[in-house]
C-alpha cells in the first residue's frame, strides 16, 4: 500500500536529523513506499470550507546538510492526502490550536496523526490529571494563596510553565527558597497562563523515563538522566539518554492510560515517568524515537506506520 503523506512541521531545512523523530518518521514512511509532502502552518488556508496548504514534495536521506530534496512550491488540497502528520513543535499556543481547527475539517477522511480534536483537548500537563493516583501531588493555578498553601504542605517543589516544552522554565524551590515569588512575578509578566507546582521527586536524579506508546500500547522506553547538579533531564537541555527496561509500575501506568489514548485517536504518544509517577502525556509532537531505536533496536516509527497502514486499509 502506497500512501500520500503530508507532514505539517517546522521548516525541514533546519532540523537536526541526528535526533529528530519527525525525520525518522518520514524516512521510515519513504522506505515503506509512501510519498511525502511538507508544509508549515503559516501556509494553511481555508477557502469556502476547503483546507489547503502551500508546500513541497520531498524525498529524504540521512545525509547531514543534504537531508531533504525538495520540489517546487505548490498549493494542495489537504483532503487529497491519505495521512497528515501533525508534527510542528510546541509552544501549544493559539497558532497551534488554530491549526487543529483547520485539520479537523479533513479528519478522519484524511487520517491526521494525532487526531487534531484530541490534541487540542489534551494539553500535555493537564491531560495527566484525568488519571488520578498516577501523578505526584500537583497544583495548577495563578493564585498566590493556593501556591503558598501547597508549598506549606509539600515544601520542596518544582515550578513549571503550563505550556512550556523541552524543560524550558522548569525550576526547583527548596522549602524556604526566597526566589519563588520573584519567579512567579516573571511568569505573570510573560504570560497570563497558570503555572504548575509539583512536589519534588528526588528520584529525578536517577532519570526521567520517556515511554513511547503506539495506539495505546507501550513499545519501549529510554531514560533521560540530568547533568550533575541539575533536575532537568530533557535531551534539549543537556540530559543524557540511556537504555532502560519497563518496570511493573511503568506497565501499570501504560495499562491505565492506554485505552483512553486509543479511544481519542492518539496514535503516537510519549509519556514521562519519574520513579513511580506519571508527570506528562505528550501528544503534540512526541520525541524519543531516535534514541529508542539507537539503544534498543526498536523502531517505534515503523510500528506506527504499520498501524497507520492497517487503519487506512480498513477505512
Amino acid at each position: 500500500m502506497s500512501l500520500k503523506v503530508a507532514v505539517q512541521m517546522d521548516p525541514i531545512e533546519g532540523i537536526n536529523i541526528e535526533g529528530d523523530t519527525t525525520f525518522l518518521m518520514m524516512e521510515t514512511a519513504q522506505a515503506r513506499g509512501h510519498a511525502l509532502f511538507v508544509y508549515t502552518t503559516d501556509t494553511l488556508a481555508m477557502d469556502e470550507g476547503r483546507v489547503s496548504a502551500r508546500g513541497r514534495d520531498v524525498t529524504v536521506q540521512r545525509t547531514k546538510g543534504d537531508h531533504a530534496r525538495l520540489g517546487e512550491h505548490r498549493r494542495v488540497d489537504l483532503a487529497a492526502f491519505d495521512v497528515i502528520l501533525l508534527r510542528q513543535d510546541p509552544p501549544f499556543d493559539m497558532n497551534y490550536i488554530d491549526s487543529t481547527f483547520f485539520l479537523e475539517k479533513v479528519h478522519p477522511a484524511t487520517l491526521v496523526v494525532n487526531d487534531p480534536v484530541s490534541v487540542r483537548n489534551a494539553p500535555e500537563k493537564l491531560f495527566v490529571t484525568d488519571f488520578p493516583g498516577l501523578q505526584p501531588p500537583t497544583l495548577i493555578t495563578n493564585d498566590r494563596a493556593a501556591i503558598a498553601e501547597f508549598r506549606a504542605r509539600h515544601g520542596d517543589v518544582v515550578l513549571k510553565p503550563l505550556n512550556g516544552r523541552g524543560g524550558s522554565g522548569v525550576t526547583r524551590h527548596l522549602t524556604e527558597d526566597p526566589n519563588l515569588d520573584s519567579l512567579l512575578e516573571i511568569h505573570a509578566e510573560l504570560s497570563p497562563e497558570p503555572v504548575i507546582l509539583q512536589k519534588f521527586l528526588p528520584s529525578v536524579t536517577r532519570g526521567d523515563k520517556r515511554i513511547l506508546l503506539i495506539d495505546g500500547e507501550a513499545v519501549g522506553a529510554i531514560n533521560r538522566v540530568p547533568q550533575k547538579g541539575q533536575i532537568r533531564s530533557n535531551l534539549a537541555v543537556g540530559g543524557r539518554a540511556e537504555a532502560v527496561e519497563l518496570t511493573a509500575r511503568d506497565r501499570e501506568i501504560c495499562a491505565a492510560i492506554g485505552p483512553e489514548l486509543k479511544r481519542r485517536g492518539l496514535l503516537f504518544v510519549g509519556i514521562d515517568v519519574i520513579g513511580d509517577y506519571l508527570t506528562e502525556i505528550n501528544v503534540t509532537s512526541p520525541t524519543g524515537a531516535v534514541a529508542l531505536k539507537s539503544f534498543t533496536g526498536i523502531d517505534a516509527t515503523d510500528l506506527l506506520w504499520q498501524r497507520i497502514e492497517s487503519l487506512r486499509a480498513t477505512a
